[in-house]
């Protein structure tokens, strides 16, 4: 295969090199293998060799060696599972509706998820659609996507300064104490080794959320969760520290179920707002009155 120049477009521009190179061919492309070929000069920006986290600018031609170029070939011709619905769609992002079950990224084990249904979908894209945040593998629900990085660099930067406003569903098993709107705070960290990570209450960072019922019953009950910070599994981990694991989730010692009963229901930034119920059927199904009318954000005239 030869090699092939590609020229920077305005959604790519401003990017360093080598997370270019990952969203253009891929993630499964490993980033060592494209460090290795930058430093060796196989990767060249305007005929002149480049350094991994040079940034490139509009107009720039990238020269990619046939060695990477063969491993994307191999991605985009694995087996496509079908398209992912779109909640939104502009010049600059996307809104994806994930379904429990595909990981973000794919990775050793699977190779369907939402980055390669997105690749598939997408194909001429001149800025690969990148996930602005994640979602464990099962937990369902919204998710955005860039089209350009700076929509990407610019939500980055609203993540950070605390501006993206992120609630979700949950069913946990057992009656929820209280009513009312409760502050969890603790220190998580991870334990287990590669494969069998978890997350546990104990040193670590801080992970702070706010939780309140909006069905409580004798053996389950529906929770709101706001996130005010983004730790792995924190959900997961601090209601079941609590006694309150999640329905479907074993890893935290939660009942088996079909699939993990944690959805990311609403996500808002300024200027934007989305919202999107779960597809859960029969005990667990939640329609919206159930959440608009027992919602103590609607009180305060946040909804």
């Amino acid at each position: 295969m030869p090699v092939s120049h590609v020229t920077i477009s305005a959604e790519e521009a401003g990017q360093k090199l080598v997370p270019f190179l990952q969203r253009r061919l891929g993630k499964t492309v490993p980033r060592s293998a494209l460090m290795r070929v930058i430093r060796k000069g196989q990767v060249r920006v305007d005929g002149k060799r480049a350094k991994p986290f040079d940034r490139i600018a509009r107009g720039q031609v990238v020269r990619i060696p046939p060695f990477a170029q063969e491993q994307a070939d191999r991605i985009s011709c694995l087996d496509q599972h079908g398209d992912l619905p779109l909640l939104a769609e502009d010049r600059n992002m996307l809104v994806v509706n994930k379904p429990a079950g595909l990981p973000v990224h794919p990775g050793t084990g699977w190779t369907d998820s939402v980055v390669t249904r997105l690749q598939a979908m997408f194909p001429d894209a001149p800025f690969a659609p990148t996930p602005v945040h994640r979602l464990d593998k099962n937990t369902s629900g919204i998710l955005v996507v860039a089209r350009a990085y700076g929509f990407l660099r610019d939500m980055q930067q609203l993540w950070q300064q605390g501006q993206v406003d992120k609630v979700y569903l949950a069913w946990v098993q057992g009656r929820w104490p209280t009513r009312t709107t409760m502050r969890l705070t603790d220190r998580l960290t991870k334990s287990g080794g590669k494969g069998q990570e978890k997350m546990r209450v104990g040193s670590g960072k801080s992970g702070v959320c706010e939780v309140w019922p909006l069905r409580v019953g004798r053996e389950a009950s529906l929770m709101a969760v706001r996130l005010l910070t983004g730790r792995t599994h924190q959900i997961r981990v601090q209601m079941a520290s609590r006694g309150f694991p999640l329905i479907g989730d074993p890893k935290y010692k939660g009942p088996r179920y079909p699939t993990m009963l944690l959805h990311a229901w609403r996500l808002s930034w300024p200027h934007h707002v989305f919202s999107l119920l779960p597809s859960w059927t029969g005990a667990f199904a939640v329609d919206h009155s159930l959440v608009h009318d027992t919602n103590p954000l609607v009180a305060q005239g946040v909804l």
